[in-house]
């Protein structure tokens, strides 16, 4: 009698299961659908309303009248929580727009204002116009003072010197792509994995399979495997026509893919812990949607899908910072477009890694078979 293997139980089991994903509505839509939607909209439309990133060099003259009218200016957004070398990074990478430095002002001495533009950031000539604006003022202010008649030659009341760093321009599809395809593996995870198990459950057909002689370790890794497949293929996908048609940064090439593909399943196998831990808890197939979005929804909008965490206030970073879904967006914004490896993101991974541990303590509470 030939001896009966649970691999190719395993195998059969994920080959069903992939070809009822394809024949799902709901999950080509989360997993395809929505995200190219997205990227489609942001992509073309950018990053919202104009405001002009300017990093404030340690040192500068923050107290000074000149400061603060900048400061004051609704286009301008002022940086002055980064380093030295993380604004001359992102300077170069167009993620802000200038370097300001302000030297302290002298009696009877021109102005020092140092400005840094970057060539990868279009909106440098925004920031042009509104510095020369002021300028205009503060020497009007100045002419107002020696008046029209006299004889002594006006003095400079500003001494500006420009210079523009030449970098990789940073576009907005660089930053919304992982985003959206952090939000397609986290879809697929949770909702694919607790609506399939929890149907498999109440309709009997796990217990059917017990009267066979497939292991239980079998059914999980199956679907788990047609999961897998079929997320992945859509995030290759996602990738390639964000590439190709909107120019999303792939700095290394097919390493870069293949780095976003192995960060994309990590990201999945934990997600899908939280699609077990629902499937176990919930009575219905009512009751998954709202479960799931008590899990998926903050992430959604917390994570960086759709715009920077930086832009939240403090006591909310802090929250978006202990998601799961955020770390794999920031892995994947740094393997994208800074070119790192799987080994230059630990951090991420490091953090990821805990969560892996965490929901699938609790799955293993929580995960019915009956």
């Amino acid at each position: 009698m030939k001896k009966y293997s649970n691999t190719k139980a395993t195998l059969a089991i994920a080959k069903a299961s992939f070809r009822a994903i394809l024949r799902s509505p709901s999950a080509v839509v989360f997993t395809l659908a929505f995200p190219l939607i997205f990227i489609v909209v942001f992509a073309n439309i950018g990053g919202g309303g104009v405001s002009v990133d300017v990093g404030v060099a340690k040192g500068c003259d923050t107290s000074g009248r000149f400061y603060q009218q900048l400061k004051s200016r609704k286009l301008v957004n002022l940086i002055t929580d980064q380093s030295t070398e993380d604004m001359n990074k992102n300077l170069a990478k167009g993620q802000i727009d200038a370097i300001l430095d302000l030297k302290p002002l002298v009696p009877m001495q021109p102005l020092e204002v140092s400005v840094q533009y970057s060539k990868a950031s279009g909106k440098g000539e925004i920031l042009k116009s509104i510095l020369n604006n002021m300028f205009y003022y503060v020497q009007s202010a100045e002419l107002a003072k020696i008046q029209a008649y006299s004889p002594l030659k006006i003095p400079e009341a500003v001494h500006l010197k420009e210079t523009t760093v030449s970098g990789r321009a940073y576009k907005y599809i660089d930053f919304i792509l992982p985003g959206q395809l952090g939000f397609s593996i986290l879809s697929s995870g949770v909702f694919g994995t607790a609506f399939v198990f929890l149907s498999l459950r109440l309709t009997l057909v796990i217990k059917r399979f017990f009267a066979t002689p497939v292991k239980r370790y079998s059914i999980v890794l199956g679907e788990a495997l047609a999961r897998m497949c079929f997320s992945l293929l859509g995030a290759l996908f996602i990738i390639l026509v964000g590439h190709y048609l909107f120019g999303f940064t792939l700095i290394h090439g097919v390493v870069t893919v293949l780095n976003m593909l192995v960060l994309s399943a990590f990201g999945l196998i934990i997600f899908m812990g939280f699609g077990f831990i629902i499937s176990g808890i919930a009575k219905n197939e009512g009751t998954v949607p709202p479960l799931s979005n008590i899990i998926t929804m903050p992430q959604f909008l917390l994570s960086g899908t759709f715009f920077s965490v930086t832009a939240f206030p403090k006591w909310l970073q802090y929250v978006s910072n202990a998601l799961p879904l955020t770390h794999l967006n920031n892995a994947m914004r740094l393997v994208a477009f800074e070119g790192a490896g799987l080994g230059d993101v630990t951090h991420q991974l490091l953090i990821l890694l805990i969560w892996l541990v965490i929901v699938y303590a609790v799955a293993v509470k929580t995960f019915k078979w009956e």
